[in-house]
């Protein structure tokens, strides 16, 4: 079934009838009715930043810092690369500006690749950046192979946003044991530190049986996991009730990527839909432990509902959609959305930015 056809009314009907009562709320009522979350009404556009014409862009992480200045740490890889080059050729950079809509400098590359040998061999991408007990924690994922099933979480620190940077010799977390839901990988870190003064990271993974024999149109199946550590280098400890968020039993092969988690009151997460209401959407879910969570409700929309673009060029399949949401936090509250976004100036990738109300 074309997923971008997958909420049509007949389609859903009978989708709801072999449902999880839980997922099967989510479609009751008026079909075309989606539960827009209170975040999403908040959201107003403020549009591209970080647009390099050599480079596409991607994984977008902000901070305000001590100099008052709004910092990103960023995923880019060279333009001849093309979309697929975040795989085997990105490298984690760090841009300033004065204010969080720009303009943005370059400042340095901040991780690269460091060849043969290394478990970050071949790429650095999905940057998370926070301030955490004093020091600058940037989470992030590396690979060894130029593949997936090498992808691996890593932790690097510094005392200043500025650098120097201590690379880890090692991954921060692995895969599962063969058999397990996260034997394929470990990516797209997001931590927080829970209240109760632990260490909190969560990441996604899928089956390698599900990725390597997919019988749907998104490959495998992601889910995502919780590790939790005693300090901030770890170890971290696999929560026992894993996978903490698992949509594959709502029937189409439904999941979601791209998580970002943060506590305020509560524990919240916004993440980009792989199929519940469309994969040109976000979810937002929220949680009063961070263990078990709401039902989806859209954390934010397609581009096209918030600006108007230029027609897709040939070259972008991914055009339209705003992906790997990250928020900046100022005074403690989160003050706007950053997400990546095919497109741009230079028909690559870079960052679109939205004000939180």
């Amino acid at each position: 079934m074309n997923r971008k056809e997958f909420i049509s009314t007949s389609v859903l009907a009978s989708l709801g009838a072999c449902l999880p009562m839980q997922a099967s709320k989510l479609f009751s009522g008026n079909m075309q009715q989606f539960p827009l979350s209170d975040f999403e009404k908040r959201l107003t556009p403020v549009g591209r930043a970080l647009e390099f014409e050599d480079y596409f862009v991607w994984c977008n992480s902000p901070i305000e810092g001590p100099d008052g200045k709004i910092h990103v740490f960023f995923s880019r890889w060279p333009k001849e690369k093309t979309m697929s080059g975040w795989t085997n050729s990105s490298e984690i950079a760090h841009a300033v500006a004065d204010k969080p809509e720009g303009p943005y400098e370059y400042i340095s590359t901040v991780l690269a690749p460091r060849g043969e040998g290394y478990w970050d061999a071949t790429t650095c991408h999905n940057p998370n950046i926070h301030f955490v007990d004093g020091k600058y924690a940037l989470f992030f994922m590396g690979n060894s192979n130029r593949k997936l099933d090498t992808q691996r979480i890593g932790l690097a620190i510094s005392d200043s946003l500025y650098g120097p940077w201590k690379r880890p010799d090692e991954p921060l977390l692995y895969p599962g044991n063969e058999g397990e839901w996260d034997d394929h990988c470990t990516t797209n870190p997001s931590f927080l530190k829970h209240p109760n003064g632990e260490y909190w990271l969560y990441y996604k993974s899928f089956d390698t049986e599900g990725y390597v024999n997919p019988k749907f149109e998104v490959r495998g199946n992601r889910k995502y996991g919780l590790a939790i550590a005693k300090s901030l280098h770890g170890p971290y400890i696999k929560y026992e009730g894993n996978p903490v968020i698992d949509f594959h039993n709502m029937g189409n092969n439904q999941q979601c990527e791209d998580a970002f988690v943060w506590y305020d009151r509560k524990f919240k997460m916004l993440a980009r839909d792989l199929g519940v209401f469309g994969i040109d959407k976000g979810l937002y879910m929220d949680s009063d432990d961070g263990k078990h969570w709401s039902e989806p409700q859209i954390g934010y929309q397609e581009l096209e509902k918030y600006v108007t673009q230029p027609p897709a060029p040939k070259h972008l399949n991914r055009y339209g959609r705003a992906e790997r949401p990250q928020i900046l936090f100022q005074n403690g509250k989160p003050t706007y959305l950053y997400t990546a976004s095919q497109g741009g100036k230079y028909e690559t990738a870079s960052g679109f930015i939205f004000k939180i109300n």
